[in-house]
């Protein structure tokens, strides 16, 4: 590669991290933090990564649920899915 070519790659990276700053996904507060450093937050307060498949309208209804306590997904998931397994 060029150098001028590594500068031009360079820059669309930039451009696309600034992008994705003013459309940004997740929450405000962990924006600034990288995935490797999220990760072991997550792994330090016990999280492990739970992937699975809903039907739309069900996490429909967990966003509403979630944006009515102004908490975040992963916590309103985890109180649903420890009232469903306690009963």
């Amino acid at each position: 590669m060029k150098k001028t070519d590594l500068a031009k790659n360079d820059a669309k990276k930039l451009m696309n991290k600034m992008a994705q700053g003013a459309t940004g996904f997740g929450n405000a507060a962990s924006a600034g933090v990288d995935k490797r450093e999220q990760r072991k937050r997550d792994q330090a307060l016990g999280l492990v990564p739970f992937a699975v498949k809903l039907n739309g309208e069900l996490v429909k209804r967990l966003h509403a649920l979630a944006t009515e306590r102004g908490t975040d997904l992963n916590t309103v998931v985890a109180e649903v899915l420890a009232k469903g397994l306690d009963n």
